[in-house]
């Protein structure tokens, strides 16, 4: 595990209030970790997504002040930094963090504040939410535009998917692409390849998930005439009952069949997973070389929301942190 702990990294799909330690929400609560951990990790039997997505509501309980939205985003970016990951685009939902009466620029710049005190370079997605009401899923669109190359990289789309369909969106995208706000969409995942082809429709170059794409060949020919990133997250899959076990899973296939995939936690807390774990479950499941991880890995840092000449500067970092993996690793074999 150590070698591939020590592969760089980069992670686009991370949520902030699914990824917050246990002992950080013992302490709060009062409450054992025993107690903690029945209410933040999911089952490997989940129902579906909407029984995985349960698991969110305490935390979220807990994340309804400043000092605390600090903290657990410096503590995600430490553990970030443990799996030794170089870059990540971290996303929440403001409007979620609001109910104790901070305002939605006092809720970002809480969270930027924490990601700051990091070492390592992370950009903030907002996410509107399916359920949410259009006039609160607006506002959170301006404050990413107040935000937007201030620590603010874009948008997502997250929540209910088979209950909200993606297409019922369609206007805030609009307003999303007119401001010049880049975004990524929760689809393929709860529900099937129509909601993937509405993200597209949107303008799109992200997929959250995105695996049932194999379902639907001719959109998988539009996505790489497009050069769609998927953000798949393999244990978060098994999870929401997208896959029945590990091996099913269609990332082999889809990295095969030339689309670019990204791997990802999705919730490192409610998925009981770290990045480096799950490489080392795609490692034991299906033939991977090393060179495919580092491919997805610079797909993913192609895919970043950074400005052109940062992500030109990150390619640059994480092959001059491959050289120095592969010297570290091999050079005493030779």
């Amino acid at each position: 595990m150590n070698k591939l702990q020590e592969m760089p990294k980069i992670e686009l799909h991370v949520h902030l209030d699914g990824s917050m330690r246990l002992e950080t929400a013992s302490q709060w609560s009062k409450e054992s970790l025993d107690v903690v951990r029945e209410k933040m990790e999911a089952p490997i039997d989940c129902v579906d997504l909407n029984n995985y997505l349960t698991k969110f509501s305490f935390p979220l309980s807990l994340l309804q002040t400043k000092d605390h939205l600090t903290r657990v985003a410096y503590e995600l970016v430490e553990d970030l930094e443990k799996d030794h990951v170089i870059y990540a685009e971290i996303r929440f939902a403001p409007i979620l963090h609001t109910k104790q009466g901070l305002s939605l620029q006092e809720v970002v710049e809480a969270v930027l504040d924490g990601l700051k005190k990091g070492r390592i370079k992370c950009g903030l997605l907002l996410c509107l939410m399916r359920n949410e009401k259009e006039e609160n899923n607006r506002k959170v669109i301006e404050v990413a535009k107040q935000y937007l190359g201030k620590g603010v990289v874009g948008l997502d789309l997250a929540g209910a998917e088979g209950m909200y369909p993606t297409s019922n969106f369609a206007s805030l995208f609009q307003e999303a692409q007119k401001q010049n706000i880049p975004f990524t969409i929760h689809a393929g995942e709860a529900d099937g390849p129509s909601s993937i082809l509405s993200a597209i429709q949107f303008g799109a170059k992200r997929l959250g998930h995105g695996v049932r794409i194999i379902e639907d060949s001719s959109l998988m020919q539009l996505a790489k005439k497009q050069d769609i990133t998927l953000e798949i997250c393999p244990s978060s899959n098994l999870q929401t009952r997208i896959v029945t076990n590990y091996a099913d899973h269609p990332l082999f296939a889809l990295f095969n069949q030339g689309l670019h995939v990204t791997i990802n936690t999705d919730n490192r807390t409610v998925s009981n997973i770290t990045l480096t774990q799950e490489y080392q479950k795609l490692k034991d499941a299906f033939p991977f070389a090393e060179e495919d991880f580092k491919a997805m890995n610079l797909y993913a840092v192609q895919a970043s929301f950074l400005p052109e000449e940062e992500k030109q500067q990150l390619v640059e970092e994480y092959l001059s942190q491959w050289e120095q993996y592969l010297h570290i690793h091999y050079s005493k074999n030779n």
